[in-house]
């Protein structure tokens, strides 16, 4: 634990006798060594940065030692991994306001920044324009996704983040082809659970008949397209017959 002694005991070897004299026992080597005091300054203003005391940090920094950090991304905040692992509901709420308060006055100064840089752009460069269209189009690169594209979407039923991308993914269903949806963390052949967690998510029972929409177990499928390297969830998509990653961010 940072901050805190480490204590290495380390036993030199079993008692020994020496004849005639008196029985001599090795005594124990203790080895100690002492974390930085400024690593764990540089932790705690961090930390209060964010609002939080020591042991929320503490905890923080427990849950990102776990599974936390292999669904999330590296800057998911730490109030937000708090209150996701929140162990009631009065703990998820005071989290979800601070972060609510956080992103509000995140967006106040963004705002304010972009008008006043507006505001100087207009004072230096009067009969300038501020965004030339034309060229601002032909530098636009090609739409990520096209009519005839198909969207391969891997996900878990236990994985918020996963239902959260879902929703995007689904939000560009009429500008595609048609959308594939891998799911794990149900038995080999369990349809009905593949129909429940698709209920749950409302997916529309017509697209899926009509095959705009498909539902399949996931199996080994990732692992077989992306030679185990991909993680859930995972965005493919599939062009005249060639798969390729498609990026969240590409979703817009």
């Amino acid at each position: 634990m940072r901050g805190s002694l480490l204590v290495m005991l380390a036993l030199s070897g079993p008692a020994s006798v020496a004849a005639p004299g008196p029985a001599h026992i090795d005594t124990p080597a203790v080895a100690t060594r002492i974390l930085p005091l400024q690593e764990d300054e540089s932790e705690m203003a961090i930390a209060k940065a964010w609002g939080l005391d020591a042991s929320e940090w503490q905890r923080y920094r427990t849950l990102m030692q776990g599974l936390r950090a292999s669904i999330s991304p590296a800057t998911i905040s730490p109030i937000e991994v708090l209150g996701i692992h929140a162990r009631n509901s009065a703990e998820r709420r005071r989290y979800a306001e601070r972060w609510a308060r956080a992103m509000h006055e995140d967006v106040e100064r963004i705002l304010a920044f972009e008008r006043a840089y507006q505001a100087a752009y207009r004072r230096l460069y009067p009969n300038a324009m501020l965004i030339n269209r034309e060229r601002l189009a032909a530098l636009e690169p090609p739409a990520p996704l096209q009519a005839g594209d198909r969207v391969l979407f891997f996900t878990r039923t236990d994985c918020p983040s996963c239902d959260a991308l879902l929703s995007r993914v689904l939000k560009h269903q009429r500008r595609v082809a048609g959308i594939d949806i891998y799911i794990s963390g149900l038995e080999s052949g369990d349809d009905a659970g593949v129909r429940t967690w698709a209920r749950e998510r409302g997916i529309d029972p017509g697209e899926v008949h009509a095959r705009r929409i498909t539902l399949n177990h996931a199996g080994a499928r990732l692992e077989e397209i992306t030679d185990g390297q991909g993680t859930i969830p995972y965005l493919l998509r599939e062009r005249e017959g060639a798969l390729a990653p498609l990026r969240a961010s590409e979703l817009r």
